[in-house]
């Protein structure tokens, strides 16, 4: 290598197309530091479909607001490393990772109608979206608008475009949405909870038309959502998150079938089965998640686990457990339990049941 450019591009090679490495996002508050997200770390190749599941407050959508520097200007602490296609965006600048929010990475956000501005027609949303990134005629973008509001399944799009959010339905706003996060052919696309509140219908097409979109553009998706069904369907590898930290990691086939951690049996036991009887209930985890300001000194999962008696001593209480690869293609895990002790407990005990 001739230049320091040179060093930088080699650099960018060898990175995974997305990398987030020991990302800590906390919030200062009167009551004390809110820890939402402590030493997040995960990997995301183009073509590929990241899940990351978790309770309510569990860092997920503080997380993948980090990712596209949202809390940027905010009271927010955002420390570590986020890299996308060799471009670090924790020490970028406002304008900076403004430019490249909407053409390098987009997000669908939870709730379109209060993401949407109710003010402003959604075609013209949509042409802001793309005027910003390209220098182009007001009529090239319009025709894109129409073109993409078609795609994503709006009828009439021609005469919709002129519609405000609230005459579209809650799928058509998620359409519409979609339809805004892909103006500019993103790299990246993040998902928070994208089929939220939306029937088993219109969720289904919402899916397929994310997953077709993502062969024709290769885009990265990072899938966030509560419904492990969706996870199943749309993604190669998870990311199980509980109190602000990765609990669990791996392909999507280990975390449904060889789940190592106490709180993934939980998640996995609160899913409604076809196979079960009427009368069989679905069970809960007791208790509630951790307070992000007075988190537990040891494993965040240990006032709720019904695993720790076989841990000896009180490691759980008082040591916080490493997250260690256990197998392959990265399946990883944070507990005190001994690995053949949690096997066996999954074969045995828990895997029946579920």
């Amino acid at each position: 290598m001739n230049s320091k450019g040179d060093a930088v591009s080699e650099s960018a090679k060898s990175r995974p197309f997305l990398e987030v490495k020991d990302l800590q996002v906390h919030f200062p508050t009167d009551d004390g530091l809110v820890k939402a997200v402590n030493g997040l770390s995960f990997s995301l190749e183009r073509g590929q479909t990241l899940g990351i599941v978790g309770e309510s407050g569990s860092g997920k959508s503080v997380s993948s607001l980090a990712i596209m520097g949202l809390h940027k200007g905010s009271r927010a602490k955002v420390t570590g490393e986020i890299w996308l296609d060799g471009a670090e965006l924790v020490g970028m600048s406002v304008p900076e990772i403004r430019r490249m929010r909407g053409r390098q990475m987009a997000m669908i956000f939870q709730d379109p109608l209060s993401a949407m501005h109710p003010f402003y027609r959604i075609g013209d949303q949509l042409v802001e979206a793309y005027l910003v990134h390209n220098d182009a005629p007001k009529a090239v973008a319009r025709k894109r608008a129409v073109e993409l509001l078609d795609r994503v399944g709006i009828p009439s799009p021609d005469k919709r475009f002129s519609d405000y959010p609230h005459q579209f339905s809650g799928g058509m706003r998620q359409r519409a949405m979609i339809a805004m996060a892909l103006m500019c052919d993103p790299s990246l696309l993040i998902a928070d909870e994208p089929t939220t509140a939306l029937d088993v219908t219109v969720q289904a097409q919402i899916l397929d038309l994310m997953q077709d979109l993502q062969k024709e553009f290769n885009s990265a998706i990072i899938m966030i959502t509560h419904d492990l069904g969706v996870v199943a369907q749309m993604t190669e590898n998870v990311v199980v998150m509980y109190g602000g930290r990765v609990v669990e990691t791996g392909a999507v086939r280990d975390i449904f079938y060889r789940p190592e951690m106490p709180y993934t049996w939980g998640l996995l036991g609160s899913i409604p089965r076809v196979n079960k009887t009427g009368s069989a209930r679905l069970k809960s985890i007791r208790g509630t998640p951790p307070s992000l300001i007075n988190l537990p000194k040891g494993c965040p999962f240990q006032p709720r686990c019904d695993q720790q008696a076989h841990v000896e001593g009180r490691s759980c209480v008082n040591e916080l457990p490493e997250l260690l690869q256990i197998g392959q293609d990265g399946h990883s895990v944070r507990c005190h339990i001994d690995t053949g002790q949690r096997k066996r407990l999954f074969a045995e005990e828990i895997k029946p049941n579920l």
